[in-house]
């Protein structure tokens, strides 16, 4: 913002400077108004207005000085799209799957097969070649991958690993010296700044760049595929008016400085509404790729509770006297427990309707979530769960383990 200011100002100062050696040291701010709102001093000073500036003319030389509303966003895309590539997958289906016939149909009788194909967006992360993406875009089951740099090169890509605690996957392609992407903060991103999504949209328009702000942060979903027949929960996600089409997903969302600070992931339904789209911060992220790159898997704390973010509609209804945290509860219609049997919350004892408050020293809110905190540490790590029981506050230790794939 601060080099938006400079560049705003500099055709006033061009302009002062002209005006002081025309009037002398009896100009003012009554003399600069006085300027500006007279066709006639306007041409007596030499001085003309154009659509994109103000056009100072000085024995006989010509300087124009342009405004450039939205320098920082070219600047950024400028500088993350060369790491941006398309992702594209073909898969062989039998046509019987289609049309439910009970036996394959071919293309004028001649085969029982058909491709189907789809894609979405990637962006590198190694300069050798591993490239990120969201799940659902990379891990479709018996496809092949093409990955499609912004130079139109191709190259077969593998799926290395998958987050099973978010819409995320890294692919790898046999390349060498690629343009990387850089991180952001995505804990330190504030409600109405400015972000901006790259992805191939609807699958052909590669690179495509749509800008908007950032909405909301730690919302909570079920994102489905577009068939109906998948579905995940997702939680903590970034909330952006940005356009978010189909063929986005696993872009960067990043902001002014060129940072990815999120990976597209779901956009609500257009006849539901317009202008909402979500993307998984970076943060969480970031741990993940760092244990591709030392173990060539992605290795995830466990605690093994399922849990919603407290905030005061849920403190009210459940009557609880704090209104953060993570509450521990289970979803017996689909069979989802409040804590996993077996796992290290509950070899803790810890229970239904317990309240997460911290991690360590970390509080559990809205900008921090339960999940996001636990990404920091290790399995085997011991941390120190703050817990609200029944009104009374307790010190739970717990020794996380490694979440299974």
């Amino acid at each position: 913002m601060e080099d938006r200011k400079n560049i705003i100002n500099r055709p006033l100062i061009v302009f002062l400077v002209i005006l002081s050696f025309v009037t002398g040291i009896a100009g003012g701010a009554g003399g600069i108004a006085l300027v500006f709102n007279s066709p006639a001093l306007l041409k007596a000073f030499n001085i003309s207005e154009t659509g994109s500036g103000i056009t100072v003319n000085s024995t006989g030389k010509t300087e124009t000085v342009t405004l450039k509303e939205d320098s920082a966003t070219i600047s950024a895309v400028q500088k993350v799209s060369p790491a941006v590539v398309s992702v594209v997958y073909t898969k062989d289906v039998n046509l019987q799957d289609y049309y439910n016939f009970g036996f394959p149909v071919g293309n004028n009788g001649q085969s029982g097969v058909t491709q189907e194909q789809g894609g979405g967006t990637g962006f590198v992360i190694t300069a050798e070649g591993l490239i990120a993406t969201n799940k659902h875009v990379a891990d479709v089951d018996g496809a092949k991958y093409t990955v499609i740099t912004q130079d139109g090169k191709k190259y077969d890509a593998n799926l290395v690993a998958t987050d099973p605690s978010n819409d995320f996957a890294i692919l790898k392609i046999d390349a060498k010296n690629l343009p990387v992407v850089e991180y952001g903060d995505s804990d330190s991103l504030d409600i109405g700044q400015r972000v901006i999504a790259i992805g191939n949209a609807l699958g052909e328009f590669q690179n495509s760049v749509t800008a908007g702000v950032l909405s909301g942060k730690e919302r909570s979903l079920t994102a489905t595929d577009s068939s109906g027949a998948s579905s995940e929960e997702l939680d903590g996600l970034l909330q952006t008016d940005a356009a978010i089409n189909s063929g986005n997903s696993g872009g960067p969302l990043i902001n002014t400085k060129g940072q990815v600070i999120g990976i597209n992931t779901a956009t609500a339904s257009k006849s539901v509404a317009e202008g909402v789209g979500f993307a998984i911060p970076i943060n969480p992220i970031k741990s993940a790729i760092e244990s591709v790159k030392k173990t060539g898997k992605i290795v995830r704390p466990f605690l093994g509770v399922s849990s919603v973010m407290v905030d005061q509609k849920v403190a009210a209804v459940k009557g609880l006297s704090k209104d953060y945290g993570a509450l521990v509860i289970g979803d017996q219609a689909n069979g989802i427990s409040a804590v996993q049997k077996d796992s290290p919350a509950d070899k803790a004892g810890l229970k239904e309707n317990d309240v997460i408050l911290k991690v360590n020293n970390d509080e559990v809110s809205q900008g921090m979530s339960l999940r996001s905190l636990l990404s920091k540490y290790e399995p085997g790590n011991e941390v120190t769960l703050r817990v609200l029981r029944d009104g009374k506050e307790i010190d739970v230790k717990v020794t996380l383990s490694e979440t299974k794939s």
